[in-house]
């Protein structure tokens, strides 16, 4: 039963127009009468895009001070980065956690903490493969920064990938949001960055999946050295 609940979920509307345009296609190939593995394709296309768009519900834990995963995949790194200079948080480096997104991921994205948007900028760039770490400095992006209920900075940036070439956000600016709530997607492949406040240590592992808007990434209340993993 929860594998079929975590296919047959709700689609976000962002997805609407591309299912149904593989729909009329079907049907199209289907009133031509065209070979029989055209109109499989077209099927196994129209279900692909459903499953790409899907924006499954999620359980946010809601304690203060946590740091939530805002994509679905795989932590890709973690380590000491200057935040995207676009952003005017300064040259001090803070703990950087990059989540990769590949196609069959859910490519919703979800704010991190509880907080307030503060600033955001769209930078446009390369579509290098995202799970490259020179991605974070040269592909498109769109970067966030929040104040979190304790007045300290945490930035988040969306980053398009490869075959990535559409990154929506509709956070606005002086708002205020709740962690695990939807603030935007990425259309096809991808990765998001996020710059963990000043002193806080990331409380994920490299080759951990990660799940959008219920794993733990970090906590303000909590000062260790970053976490580290091995494969069992």
């Amino acid at each position: 039963m929860d594998s079929i609940t975590s296919v047959l979920v709700p689609i976000h509307r962002e997805g609407y127009k591309f299912v149904g345009a593989f729909l009329v296609a079907t049907f199209l190939l289907v009133l031509m009468e065209a070979p029989y593995f055209l109109i499989v394709a077209a099927l196994i296309l129209t279900a692909w895009c459903a499953y790409f768009f899907r924006d499954p519900e999620r359980v946010t834990p809601v304690k203060e001070g946590l740091i939530i995963s805002p994509a679905d995949g795989v932590v890709q790194s973690v380590g000491s980065a200057v935040p995207p200079a676009e952003l005017e948080m300064g040259d001090a480096p803070r703990t950087r956690v990059s989540i990769f997104m590949n196609v069959f991921d859910v490519h919703v994205n979800r704010i991190p903490t509880d907080g307030k948007i503060i600033r955001q900028a769209y930078t446009p760039g390369k579509y290098l493969n995202a799970a490259l770490d020179k991605a974070s400095e040269e592909n498109e992006r769109h970067a966030l920064l929040m104040e979190t209920e304790s007045g300290k900075e945490i930035a988040f940036v969306q980053i398009a990938g490869l075959v990535a070439r559409r990154i929506l956000c509709w956070a606005v600016d002086g708002s205020d949001v709740k962690a695990g709530e939807r603030f935007g997607l990425i259309r096809f492949g991808s990765r998001v960055d996020v710059y963990l406040p000043e002193g806080v240590h990331s409380q994920v592992c490299v080759g951990q999946r990660a799940v959008a808007g219920e794993t733990v990434i970090g906590n303000e209340k909590i000062r260790e050295k970053d976490r580290e993993g091995e494969i069992r």
